[in-house]
This record gives C-alpha cells, sequence and structure tokens, in this order.
C-alpha cells in the first residue's frame, strides 16, 4: 500500500504567497532600477533637444558626392545640425534635425512627405510643425535659395 505524504495546505499556501511576493519585489527593484525605464521618474519628460542655430548661413555644393543625392525627390542629408531634403514637390527643406522631444536624428520619407523621428516615431510636416507626437515642439525651420544653375543650394536662418 502507497502511502502519501501529508502536506499542510495553510502553510504551503502561505509560503508560496510569500515567496511570489519576494519575487515580485525583486522583480519590479530590477525593472525600476534604470536597466528599463519604465518606472523611471523622468521616462515621459523628455530630454531638451539641442538649440538650434540661429546663425545659419552656408552653401552646400549640389555636385559633390557628400550632396549630390539632394538633387534626387525623397533624398535628404545632414549638415551639421540641419537636415536638407528634396521634398515631394521637388523644392528643397531644411529643418533642425534634432527631433525636440529627445534629440534623436530625424529623417525624410518620401511616401509620407514628413519628416520621423526613429526613436519614439513623432512626425513633422516640411513645415516643422508636430503631426504626431510625443514631440510638442516644432522643428525650426530654416531658408532655402537654389542657384540658377541648380548646382547650389544655400541655407540662411
Amino acid at each position: 500500500m502507497e502511502t502519501k505524504p501529508t502536506i499542510n495546505n495553510q502553510q504551503s499556501r502561505a509560503e508560496f504567497l510569500r515567496s511570489l511576493g519576494l519575487s515580485s519585489a525583486a522583480l519590479m527593484a530590477f525593472y525600476c532600477m534604470g536597466t528599463l525605464t519604465s518606472c523611471s521618474s523622468d521616462s515621459d519628460d523628455p530630454a531638451p533637444a539641442p538649440a538650434p542655430p540661429s546663425n545659419v548661413d552656408f552653401t552646400l555644393d549640389l555636385t559633390t558626392s557628400d550632396f549630390s543625392k539632394l538633387k534626387t525627390i525623397g533624398q535628404f542629408a545632414y549638415r551639421d545640425s540641419i537636415i536638407v531634403a528634396r521634398v515631394k514637390d521637388g523644392s528643397y527643406v531644411a529643418l533642425s534635425k534634432a527631433c525636440t522631444h529627445q534629440g534623436t536624428d530625424v529623417q525624410y520619407r518620401l511616401n509620407e512627405d514628413d519628416f520621423w523621428c526613429s526613436n519614439h516615431g513623432s512626425e513633422f510636416g516640411a513645415n516643422g510643425v508636430v503631426q504626431v507626437g510625443p514631440a510638442a515642439r516644432a522643428l525650426t525651420v530654416y531658408k532655402t535659395a537654389l542657384s540658377t544653375d541648380g548646382n547650389r543650394l544655400r541655407v540662411t536662418a
């Protein structure tokens, strides 16, 4: 005849609950210590993006390898703290390149005809205005002027 060991159900239940409480507390402590940012006090508060320069005045040579791609609609390039793109309608747009949410460089997307931040998904129109957050402030817009021969693009504040 087989004998089964007797287990005090109340004691094992209490021990189980106690161990569950400790493991949950340990998990939350690990989660909130910085390996994951969900409990971080500043996870919703963006780090300020660097201030865009106000003294912008430069010319891009569109015949050089660094900037020749700007002759093609949908292409973009960075120069210092600015992104320059040839947007869907064929015009040139120059904006501050740092997303105003946390400073990640934005990219131009031809299909959506917008500027997009890969970090948290903010989207900006060609006029710099926020279309989709979490960014709350617009990108700075700079003036562009194409030379008559189409080979030089001047960007100014």
